[in-house]
């Protein structure tokens, strides 16, 4: 091949160069092109041009690197130091903001001069369809019944005499488009609506369970003609990684799996047509590509580059860690992900959800540095993203509008407003655009866009968005393109990758040898823990088979000595047992990895099994030699080392056994089950339990492959025909040791022992080789089912196109409002406010004028002068500090009012969860100064948990039960037990109406990122969770986080409608839209070190909060339809107030609102007239038989939907019973 991937553009964002045909351009001129960008001087002439008479092998294998002292010299790539490639760095990209695009310009510009061509990729989907089968309501529910009868039903289907049950779920629906090179695509749409679907179809990932017609093409092959897996890389949106890890060494894993594509290949061209040329190129340029393109380093300069881009160097050497390892944070692993993939050489970029936990700024960074590297380097990417600010949307060049899985848009950025105008609906001034068009198909959110009033608005489905698009002139556009098919003469030869892997099987084994090398030195513990426990039951057995106690007299005392055989034999067995959740653990990660081709099966499953052989000679080695003589077996040294043989091969034997049990079983629950039936069988059909001759006939074959039987009559064989049981009993002419093998039915030929250790050898392998065929084709475990609801189901019809607004509130014909009052009422919103979060839905408005089924009274909560602080750290003492106490908060104060929605913002580290949690109670430790009241009574934490609620950022719910039930159990145990069962039913209703979970309440809540609810879903039911416990105060931590646009403005518009019940509700955030921040009515705002810096009212478009800080001398304006939100953290850094000399938080506490917000906490402090301090008469608000019936509900309801914990262990104690049944049949009427 003529050329290849370029060094893959840094990599940044890897994308692939390869060389092209297209011949050199010569001018007179060519002399201009061969200055370096640095003055040479003589010395680095004379070392370039020693170098370009190398062969080319070893010239590209050379570069000249500027060192530290100011000279010139000639270094090999791949001996380069971690000192030298950070410097290198350090010169090509200074600040990765600035300088990135200069330095892709700098490589472009390399390339282009010799007249090497970019392989560039153009993806096409034509007439898409993607469907899978989905089950109905509660048929879904993963219960022990359903279990069972799904797998009864399965049967009869295959063998024709049933029909499925399951109905067809339509999951994208004929959508086709192009996705051109060099060109970014945002992919947006409501939750549910495709897009990962999508991404995995075009990334060539989708599940085969999902039925799929259509095409997908690549430069017009289609998917059989490559390998996609490798042409183009999937980024995945949830974070999977290997916690004891660092993020340097994840990336640097990655890299040399992935391996570096065509890139040596241009460069060997490069090269060539430069020499030619008589052209030098910039050395430090130089230097990266060939460092870039070098196969087999175990740390490559892409690592560090991807690193410095993604803004990951400040914890490129930190674990990251995992549910049970303290490591990076959450937007950090998010970048980890990204990152994981971006240091391979695919040329094609396909990114689900990258900004989930990440901070707008650091989104526009990652997704600029993405743009520079597409638009520069002729790169092909589709990105998915939440919430995108309006600068992060500015950064695409196309927009793919995802909606019910019919694609609404797909073209340039510039006309999606004019399409959605042609159509009837305009987007707000104030709104971003991004949160207008993942709202503006939405049932519940379309009608406030609708902009013609002269024409009375009915609801738009996403089919008749679709079929319009095919007539407006984009889509005329695209459909005109689709026609022409693309030539695959014009593909470049380096642009789909054909090759399965990265790069050969001795460096895919090699890279896997070290990164398990690794994980068992970070996991040393682990063996040294067995090391220990070892030693222990060691010495239990050298006290309990003492030799002093131990005789050859008789039969019966060959018995003892059998058993000391038989225990030692099972403690090596037992030892494997840590393989179970040791592989299972690390299975997810597997998975990933070996579906994106990094390596086949055999190269994981080899370092796990041979690595792991030295811990075996450790773990034998203690048991043998603590015990052998203080037991009393024969003193031949000899027969010592023939007994730590057999226990050797027993004991890789039993690791091979639960290392295959792990992989097959793939969950912890069912490989720890069936590990156990694993022992059991192996020891009742060992010969030692049940002699050979007591083993049934029907049973001898189990006997004859127990590799636990040939590991025993070696050791057995071993012991008896040694010298101390040659003599002969009384009234016996055979030695001792022949009476007593004989006595159990033991073979006693001395080839048995290599017989055993042969069968040994030979499970050993056997069960190796069944681990790596199980690695290989098996999938993961309890992926995602499609669950369609029962409601949506019924109302399938009901809820068609057009229309008049449906209501969705199940009301009594008592408390019904006509639909003419709540238009009316939703007329008056639109007109008050403009934020789409704070303009109430029909369903809300209703809900309001209802009121809530149970009443509450509401409360105030106002500190004042409030200080937290810990114990100074040991680390801070070290380095000087000499205070006692670190200070966390700083005298804040301020005062919470029932009916208003306070924001508690500020930068990281400014304390904002902190404040909660000491206003909540919830901070355990520490020291807690200053004055809280709860309406004007001082708090206490015992009455004020029983009127207080608290929305964690994590949404922990119990997995196995479903969304109704989680909201029944909260209410049973937090209401006031004089609440009667049906009233608190009619209240749970309320709420789940409230919070928009009706369609949701059979549904299974699932574990996070594997099952059930979405996060968007998750987040509601946690906030429901604390609604139904009828709270007046609700504490909510980053409620929005993590979600989408419409995702949360479903979860603003639920927190609105709490706010709007009474309620006092505070909400931490973080980095909001234009409308969510604006549905809030007052903010508190605090700055780093926890003091705050403004207290008082948004107002209408923020304009009080504007207003203040315009207000002070050298803060710059805010720009017209910029975030308010964005600005105020912004012109409020540390950096600000250096730069103007001026300390917020003292402008703050010298203002006006300082001095109002003083007063009204005063105010607030003062307990109302007639009012009474809290108090209930008991701790918690049902007794103590109420609270064990809730969990014992709760907790049947967990098992019974646990079928791989429950119906297994109904399968695994039946077949036990059957086969011990069977085993000892008789037995007992013998003895």
């Amino acid at each position: 091949m003529e050329g290849g991937n370029i060094y893959e553009a840094s990599s940044s964002l890897r994308r692939s160069i390869g060389s092209g045909s297209s011949s050199i351009r010569r001018n007179n001129g060519i002399e201009v092109f061969s200055r370096s960008s640095r003055d040479e001087d003589d010395e680095e002439a004379l070392k370039w041009a020693a170098l370009e008479k190398l062969p080319t092998v070893a010239r590209l294998r050379k570069g000249i690197l500027a060192s530290s002292q100011g000279g010139a010299n000639e270094i090999d790539v791949l001996d380069i130091g971690w000192q030298e490639r950070k410097a290198l760095l350090e010169r090509l990209i200074k600040v990765a903001e600035e300088d990135n695009d200069k330095f892709l310009f700098k490589l472009k510009n390399r390339i282009d001069r010799v007249g090497i061509d970019l392989p560039t990729i153009e993806v096409r989907f034509q007439r898409l369809n993607i469907e899978a089968q989905a089950y109905v309501g509660s048929d879904a529910l993963p219960t022990v019944i359903n279990f069972f009868t799904n797998i009864f039903e399965s049967c009869l289907i295959e063998m024709g005499l049933l029909s499925s049950r399951k109905k067809k779920l339509t999951i994208l629906k004929d959508v086709s488009g192009i996705i051109k090179p060099g060109r970014m695509t945002l992919l947006l749409g409501p939750p549910s609506s495709g897009k990962t679907t999508l991404l995995l179809a075009l990334a060539g990932k989708l599940d085969t369970a999902l039925k799929c017609s259509g095409t997908v093409t690549y430069n017009g092959h289609e998917m059989n003609e490559f390998v996609p897996q490798r042409t183009a890389a999937y980024i995945s949106q949830h974070d999977l990684h290997i916690g004891e890890m660092t993020v340097r060494e994840t990336f640097a894993f990655s890299a040399r799996c992935q391996g570096v594509g065509d890139r040596y290949d241009m460069l060997a061209e490069l090269s060539r047509r430069e020499k030619q040329a008589n052209i030098k190129p910039d050395p430090d340029i130089d230097v990266f590509m060939k460092a870039a393109a070098t196969e087999g380093q175990e740390v490559n300069v892409i690592t560090d580059y991807i690193l410095k881009i993604l803004g990951l160097e400040v914890c490129a050497d930190t674990m990251v860690g995992d549910e049970m390892l303290r490591g990076i944070s959450g937007g950090q692993k998010k970048r980890v992900t990204t990152g994981e993939m971006l240091v391979g050489p695919a040329k094609a970029l396909f990114m689900d959800e990258i900004s989930t936990g990440l901070d707008s700024s650091t989104t526009f960074q990652i997704v600029n540095s993405l743009k520079q590297t597409v638009h520069i380097l002729n790169g092909t990417a589709v990105i998915s993203l939440l919430q995108p600010a309006p600068e992060a949307y500015d950064l695409f060049d196309d927009i793919i509008l995802l909606s019910d899985g019919r694609i609404v848009y797909q073209g340039p950025r510039e006309h999606v407003l004019s399409f959605f105008e042609s159509m009837g609906f305009r987007c707000p001034e104030r709104k971003g655009v991004a949160d207008f068009l993942q709202e503006v198909t939405s049932r519940k959110d379309q009608m406030q866009y609708w902009a013609r009033r002269d024409q009375p608005y009915r609801f738009v489905t996403a089919d008749e968005f679709a079929e319009a698009f095919q007539s407006f002139h984009v889509g005329l556009q695209l459909e005109d393109e689709l026609r022409t098919p693309f030539e695959k003469a014009k593909s470049h030869p380096a642009a789909l990758t054909t090759k399965k892997y990265g790069v050969g099987k001795w460096e895919l084994l090699k890279a896997n040898v070290l990164r398990e090398f690794l994980l068992m030195k970070r996991n040393s513990f682990v063996y040294i823990f067995i090391f220990m426990q070892l030693t222990f039951m060691a010495i239990v057995s050298m006290t309990l088979f003492f030799r002093t106690e131990m005789n050859r007299d008789s039969i019966a005392d060959g018995g003892i000595y059998m058993g000391a055989i038989f225990f030692g034999l099972t403690m090596v067995m037992f030892n494997g047992m840590p393989e179970i959740s040791m592989t299972v653990a690390k299975l997810p990660v597997f998975f990933k990895q070996r579906d994106l081709l990094f390596f086949p099966a055999w190269a994981y499953a080899l370092p796990r099994w041979i690595l792991k052989i030295p811990i075996s000679f450790i773990e034998v080695a203690i048991w043998v030699f603590l015990t052998y003589y203080v037991i009393g077996f024969d003193p031949n040294v000899e027969r010592l080392f023939r007994q730590y043989f057999i226990l050797l091969l027993v004991n890789q034997m039993s690791s091979g056994l639960f290392r295959f049990i792990a992989a097959s079983a793939r969950n912890m629950t069912i490989a720890n089950t069936f590990g156990s039936f694993a022992l059991l069988i192996l020891f009742a059909l060992s010969g030692f339990i049940l002699a050979k001759d007591d083993i049934k006939s029907w049973w001898i074959w189990g006997y004859w492959i127990s590799p636990m039987m040939y590991g025993q009559s070696a050791l057995m064989v071993n012991e008896f025909r040694g010298h101390q049981w040659s003599h002969s009993l009384p009234g016996s002419t055979e030695p001792a040791g022949i009476e007593v093998l004989n006595s159990r039915d033991f073979f006693h030929e001395p080839k048995w022992y290599w017989i055993g250790a042969g069968g040994l050898i030979g499970f050993i392998i056997l069960l190796n080789f069944c681990f790596t065929v199980a690695l290989t084709y098996l999938k993961p475990f309890g992926s995602s089912r499609a669950v369609i609801s029962e409601q949506t189901d019924s109302n399938e019809q009901t809820n068609g196109v057009g229309g008049s607004i449906q209501l969705t509130n199940n009301e009594s014909s008592s408390n019904r409002v006509t639909n003419l009052e709540i238009q009316e009422e939703v007329q008056r919103s639109i007109s008050s406010k403009s934020s789409s979060v704070t303009e109430a839905t029909v369903g809300d408005i209703a809900i309001k004028k209802r009121g809530m089924v149970l009443p509450f009274e509401p409360h105030s909560i106002t500190f004042d002068n409030v200080v937290y602080s810990v114990d100074m750290p040991q680390e801070m003492k070290q380095q000087g500090i000499t205070e006692d106490r670190l200070v966390l908060l700083k005298g804040v104060s301020g005062a919470f009012r029932p009916g208003v929605l306070t924001a508690l913002m500020g930068v990281s580290g400014a304390g904002k969860t902190t404040l909660m949690d000491v206003l909540a109670g919830r901070k355990t430790g520490g020291y807690i100064d200053g004055n809280i009241t709860v309406s004007g009574f001082q708090k206490k934490q015992e009455t004020f948990a029983r009127i207080s609620g608290y929305c964690e950022q994590n949404d922990i719910h119990s997995p196995h039960v479903t969304v109704y039930e989680s909201l029944l159990y909260s209410a049973w145990l937090r209401l006031s037990a004089d609440v009667e069962a049906e009233t608190r039913k009619m209240f749970i209703e309320e709420v789940m109406e409230l919070v928009e979970l009706n369609s949701l309440r059979q549904a299974l809540v699932g574990l996070p990122g594997v099952n059930g609810l979405s996060t968007e879903q998750r987040k509601r039911l946690t906030i429901a969770v604390e609604l139904v416990a009828n709270p007046s105060i609700i504490f909510m931590d980053e409620p929005t986080s993590g979600l989408d646009a419409r995702a949360a403005a479903i979860v603003m518009r639920t927190v609105r409608n709490t706010v709007d019940t009474g309620r006092t509700v505070v909400c931490t955030i973080h980095q909001p839209s234009i409308d969510i921040f604006e549905a809030f009515d007052e903010l508190f705002l605090m700055k780093r070190g926890g003091e705050e810096i403004y207290v008082g009212p948004l107002g209408h478009h923020s304009k009080h909060l504007i207003k203040y800080f315009e207000g002070i001398q050298g803060v710059s304006k805010i720009k017209e339809g910029y975030n308010p939100a964005t600005w105020m953290l912004e012109v409020t850094t540390t950096a600000q107030e250096l730069a103007l000399g001026v300390d917020f938080a003292d402008i703050y506490k010298n203002s006006d609102l300082h001095r109002r917000n003083k007063a009204l906490i005063e105010d607030l402090s003062k307990p109302a007239a007639g009012s009474k301090e809290l108090y209930f008469p008991t701790q918690y608000s049902q007794s103590f038989l109420i609270q064990c019936a809730a969990c014992l509900w709760k907790q049947h309801w967990s098992y019974w939907r646990n079928p791989p914990y429950t119906a297994v262990r109904f399968l695994f104690t039946t077949v036990i019973a059957l086969m011990f049944g069977t085993m000892f049949w008789d037995l007992g009427s013998k003895m």
